[in-house]
């Protein structure tokens, strides 16, 4: 599922080594009336709900801090609200979830923007909206952006705009943050809406389900290469380096310079889609603020999204339902073994994201120490290490009859079982040149008793800027050795 699982899991585990981020954005009180249907009104044609219960909790911008928090992530958040007692009780929700709300201010005159939801058994019947979106005097409008782009010289990790077009996000604003974030080298991260998509470029990413991408660039047909197409032309134009382009039940696309990468979406019972957006943009925040790739990062979010989509309400992604839903951090060992079409893809996944590949090779008949040795030692000069196996025909022209005592599926298992290892391939011919030119490997590794002329593939990776390492003997370890061992004397 994850090109660098462990780093994934690592993160999440570590709730993202606490890094601190900054969401601006628009912030909105989300209130639930839960009932059952009682009857069907003699006042008219409509059902009346038998109130049970009221519960609110923060949405919007919001709502995207609160998945940070979640998380484990230090989260700030810039915004407005009305001098109303909605206002008051949207920012101590958030004060007593440990967001720092500095940031907020209380505008007189204007209410806090409410979406009233009445529910029965999981169905929404009917939402109310109160807000106001009404620019504000220039002169306000002038002040505020100046402090909140002054927020940046805190020192953030990444900063997240959630744009729900409630009048935060104009496009001044958006210039100024992404402008000041990008001399800083803090990545950002866009949820958008409307029309206007020229005020997020420069940014890291955007973040459009397909409808708000169809409309922004005016693309009518939904299949995905269409999608895809306008995904890539928003890249350009707005010169990002990737569009995650989220898609309900279908997943998550993100396209970037090197084209079109599909995750997707797990298999769900799904209560109520509300927040799933937040909860995206948050995760996939976080991955990014500390060096996931943003393959794995994608995988990541969609995950999240999938687990927030199971509750009902505007609920934010737990750290401890992220590391439930993660599993083990170790792949399958079968996942492992690979041919090499699929060595090749993995490759070129673990490569996108970022990773210097290693390769080695050898017939690991019977696994010594000195195997083992050798292959951490190489996976420490590289991010991603992949292990060429002889073949059981390979192996025996090289060594004779006999051999290999272990069969390669066998050896292939117990490689594959190493935490060194990544990938294990397996190849027919007398050398492995085959492999080493098709997947193109940064480092070559082989052991310090190969001289030059006798290790394969190394004038190739040399020739494409590659490095060719001799990993040190362990003395006294050996195959024929051990094999020796058990002749009779």
């Amino acid at each position: 599922m994850f090109d660098r699982p462990e780093l994934v899991h690592a993160a999440v585990r570590g709730g993202f080594a606490g890094c601190r981020m900054l969401v601006v954005g628009d912030l909105m009180l989300d209130r639930y009336l839960v009932g059952e249907v009682a009857r069907i009104s003699p006042e008219a044609p409509v059902p009346v709900v038998l109130l049970e219960r009221e519960t609110t909790s923060v949405g919007g911008a919001g709502n995207v801090v609160l998945n940070l928090t979640g998380l484990g992530v230090q989260a700030d958040v810039a915004g407005w609200t009305g001098d109303d007692p909605d206002g008051a009780h949207l920012r101590n929700l958030l004060g007593d979830a440990g967001v720092r709300v500095h940031g907020i201010e209380s505008v007189r005159g204007r209410p806090t923007t409410t979406k009233t939801r009445v529910l029965s058994r999981h169905q929404q019947l009917v939402r109310i909206d109160a807000e106001e979106t009404e620019a504000r005097s220039p002169a306000e409008r002038e002040r505020w952006d100046r402090r909140i782009v002054e927020m940046l010289d805190d020192g953030y990790d990444a900063l997240v705009l959630s744009d729900y077009a409630k009048g935060v996000l104009e496009t001044n604003l958006c210039r100024a943050l992404i402008g000041k974030a990008r001399e800083r080298g803090v990545p950002v991260l866009v949820d958008p809406k409307g029309l206007d998509y020229a005020k997020y470029a420069g940014a890291t990413t955007v973040t459009p389900n397909e409808g708000e991408l169809m409309a922004a660039i005016e693309v009518t047909a939904s299949e995905s290469e269409a999608l895809t197409a306008a995904a890539a032309a928003l890249r350009e134009v707005l010169e990002l380096e990737f569009v995650t382009l989220t898609r309900g039940e279908e997943g998550i696309t993100v396209v970037d310079s090197t084209g079109r990468h599909h995750i997707p979406a797990r298999a769900r019972e799904v209560f109520d889609v509300s927040g799933a957006g937040d909860t995206v943009i948050a995760t996939l925040a976080a991955a990014v603020a500390v060096g996931i790739g943003r393959r794995d990062a994608a995988v990541l979010a969609n995950l999240a999204a999938g687990i927030t989509v199971g509750h009902t309400g505007t609920m934010p992604i737990s750290q401890t339902e992220l590391l439930e839903a993660l599993g083990p951090a170790e792949p399958e060992l079968a996942d492992k073994v690979m041919d090499l079409s699929a060595a090749v893809e993995a490759v070129d996944r673990w490569r996108d994201g970022g990773a210097v590949i290693g390769f080695t090779n050898g017939c690991f008949d019977l696994l010594h120490p000195g195997h083992v040795t050798s292959l951490h030692w190489a996976k420490r000069h590289c991010d991603r290490l992949v292990v060429g196996i002889n073949t059981d025909a390979s192996t025996r022209a090289l060594k004779g009859e006999g051999r290999p005592v272990n069969a390669e599926a066998a050896r292939a298992a117990v490689i594959a079982g190493l935490a060194s290892v990544d990938a294990v391939v397996s190849f027919d011919d007398a050398t492995p040149i085959n492999v080493i030119l098709a997947l193109r490997p940064e480092v070559l590794v082989k052991g310090a008793a190969y001289t030059d002329a006798e290790i394969v593939g190394a004038p190739e990776v040399l020739g494409w800027g590659g490095q060719v390492l001799r990993a040190p003997m362990f003395e006294g370890h050996s195959t024929t050795k051990l094999l020796d061992h058990f002749k009779p004397s």
